[in-house]
Formats: structure tokens, sequence, C-alpha cells
């Protein structure tokens, strides 16, 4: 029962980062800041290098790696276009500040996916789906981290004085 579990996350995961495969492009076209282009150009190649070990996950698992619909990348993904296309009415820094927030939200989900997922593959024996689950797992805690750092540095640039609470 918990490998069918996890093939049907994998299932999920892998129609969560195709649909990244297609969006990530055009979050890079809408970035105004360099670093932060180059930050969605370079987490589309970890992504489909990601597609890839799920591949490898599923074939380790003797499964058929056929894509499960993901109504809740779907929905971030809807939410991202939707922050792309605000953005273009928006000062670049705000709404490349909006584009991290919409990224973030996406690195999110997937965190959570991969983390149950290698506690899955952990318990059930797999320890080879475990790693490569967990490579995924770490390139998103990554991308996370570098998207608060690019956030950091142009919060600092948008000209709103920061108030200290009373």
């Amino acid at each position: 029962m918990l490998q069918k579990l996890l093939i049907e996350e994998l299932q999920d995961m892998l129609h969560a980062e195709g649909q990244l495969v297609k969006a990530l492009p055009k979050m890079a076209k809408a970035a105004h800041a360099p670093k932060l282009k180059a930050a969605f150009e370079a987490h589309l190649k970890e992504t489909e290098g990601q597609v890839k070990r799920l591949h490898e996950a599923f074939d380790l698992l003797d499964a058929k790696a056929t894509a499960k619909p993901c109504k809740a990348m779907l929905g971030l993904v809807a939410e991202g276009e939707e922050t792309i296309t605000e953005g273009k009415e928006k000062d670049a820094n705000i709404a490349d500040l909006a584009l991290i927030t919409a990224a973030q939200k996406v690195e999110h989900y997937e965190m959570s996916g991969y983390g149950s997922a290698v506690a899955i593959a952990e318990q059930i024996g797999k320890p080879k789906v475990a790693t490569l689950l967990g490579q995924n797992q770490a390139e998103e805690v990554n991308a996370d981290k570098l998207l608060t750092e690019l956030a950091k540095a142009m919060l600092g640039r948008t000209g709103h004085a920061r108030s200290e609470a009373v």
C-alpha cells in the first residue's frame, strides 16, 4: 500500500514538474532583474533534471511514469500567470517581488511533496529512490533560499521605509 501511495505521489510530482518546465521560461521572460531572470533559467535546467530523476525513480519502482494531474500546481501556475500579467502595470522591482512570491509558493509545494515521498521511500526500503527524490528536494530548498536572498535585496530598493512596531 505504501509503494502505491509513493507512486501516486510521484505521478503528481511528475505532472507538477512538467507544468513548471513550461512556466519557468515565462517567468524568466517576465523578470526584470538580471539575477532573477538567471535564477529562473537555472531552475528550469534543474527542473528538467528533476523530471529525469522522477523517471529513474519510476524505473526503480517498476512503475510506469504516468503523470497524474496535479490540481495544486495547476492553481499555482495560474496564479503565476496572473502575477505576470498584473506585473506589466507595476514598478519593475515590485513586479519582480510578486514573481518571487509566486515562485516561492511553488517551491514550498514541491519541498513538501518531495519530503513526504522521501520518507515513504525510506520506509519501504527503497534507498535509491529516496536519494533521487532527496536530490530533487535539495534543489527546491536551494531555489527557495536563492529567491529569499533576491527578495531581500529587492526589498531594500522598494523605497519604503521599514516601520517599527509600537
